[in-house]
């Protein structure tokens, strides 16, 4: 949606409220805010990630063997976290309405590797209640450090979902939240994946996924956040075979954040996550379910979901009001099934160190070295190695009423 496309929206906005007899004090308008930033970045890459992923520090896209992607030692120039947005906001005698749209160039799923204009945000909010994209109540924003690598620490709940979002509690100091969330999977036939048995095998997920979370807020030292998430995954076998491969599982976990303030320059950004089947709402994570061989010869194969683990570990440092910097580590550790192929992903570690300069309110340039590996199910084949960024944002905002 373009900035005329909101003017629109919000003229018809009008026009609705008048007709219903919604009348505000004539000096109360509703307000666009448009924002953003153009930012550009060169990347030396010795990891030998996947080429599509040269400027993000992805685990998962690391090489499987030696050399897959070519030899390591690649450098790229990219403007893909160029970023833009607008801020609707519309009195109403409901209250106000506040939305937020909002896309980046940084291309995913069959645009990996491409600069093409993605939505991340596209929500409205009436109070206490918000609908559309917009972060997954499972996670916490604020575990993000300041870094500037786009991807982010690899062990972080970090997803943002269609969702129908209600926050029972939002006050000051506590926050109950609970959403209806779109669901998904992501399953690994592994060894088994081209048995003909499996072809016929479809992911369902008959319910929305329920998310929540409570968090505690204090402004002397920071905050602490408890989030749990509970989903129903089914998989049919759509082949008359004679063969019983239909099942299901309940996909579920735990996430515990936290950010603390170490003095009046540093915070402390940590999180801990434990569940099975909930990887697809991981920042980096492998699939949600594997196969194992089944019980008896008429269900040779049984779906498994798989186990995971996770850690957020960073401090962002205020040197002076112009100088920051952000160093830490994550990791994600899964439990693999048995059925699934050597290669497959077993961990991946991150760790970045950075020191960024601000010599304008809207201006920032820096550089962060970074550190990535992966760890395979069986393989001994171990993917690990370094890289160099160096990057250059500018931001801009402004209020107009239409």
């Amino acid at each position: 949606m373009t900035a005329c496309g909101v003017v629109l929206l919000l003229s018809a906005s009008r026009v609705v409220h008048a007709q219903q007899g919604d009348v505000r004090p004539r000096d109360v308008r509703a307000e666009v805010e448009l924002y953003g930033h153009v930012m550009t970045d060169a990347i030396f890459d010795r990891s030998g990630i996947d080429g599509s992923w040269l400027d993000a520090m992805r685990p998962t896209r690391l090489p499987t063997r030696p050399n897959e992607h070519g030899r390591p030692g690649t450098f790229f120039f990219g403007v893909r976290q160029t970023r833009i947005g607008v801020r609707p906001t519309v009195p109403t005698s409901l209250g106000t309405i506040t939305g937020q749209f909002e896309w980046d160039l940084f291309g995913v799923g069959v645009d990996a590797g491409q600069t093409t204009f993605r939505l991340r945000h596209a929500f409205v909010r009436i109070g206490r209640l918000a609908v559309g994209q917009l972060e997954s109540t499972w996670m916490d924003a604020d575990v993000f450090p300041d870094v500037i690598d786009y991807w982010g620490p690899n062990g972080m709940v970090f997803f943002r979902n269609v969702q129908l979002q209600y926050r029972v509690v939002d006050e000051a100091r506590h926050r109950l939240q609970l959403s209806l969330e779109r669901p998904g999977a992501s399953p690994d036939g592994g060894d088994y994946a081209s048995r003909v048995e499996l072809q016929g095998i479809r992911i369902r997920t008959p319910l929305p996924d329920l998310a929540a979370h409570y968090r505690y807020t204090d402004a002397r030292w920071g905050h602490v956040q408890v989030g749990g998430i509970v989903r129903r995954i089914r998989w049919d076998d759509l082949q008359d075979d004679g063969l019983a491969l239909d099942g299901g599982t309940v996909g579920a976990g735990v996430n515990v954040s936290t950010n603390v303030k170490l003095g009046s320059r540093a915070t402390f950004r940590g999180q801990a996550v434990y569940g099975r089947a909930v990887q697809n709402y991981m920042n980096d994570g492998p699939v949600d379910v594997g196969v194992r061989t089944g019980p008896r010869p008429s269900r040779p194969f049984v779906g498994q979901p798989l186990p995971m683990r996770s850690l957020v570990s960073y401090v962002d440092l205020a040197w002076n009001p112009r100088w920051t910097s952000s160093v830490g580590w994550s990791t994600l550790v899964t439990d693999n099934a048995e059925g699934q192929a050597a290669t497959a992903f077993r961990r991946g570690d991150y760790a970045s160190a950075n020191l960024l300069w601000r010599p304008l309110p809207r201006m920032m340039v820096g550089g962060e070295l970074q550190y990535l590996a992966r760890d395979a199910f069986r393989d001994t084949f171990r993917a690990d190695g370094w890289r160099v960024q160096f990057s250059a944002r500018y931001s801009f905002a402004g209020r107009f009423a239409p």
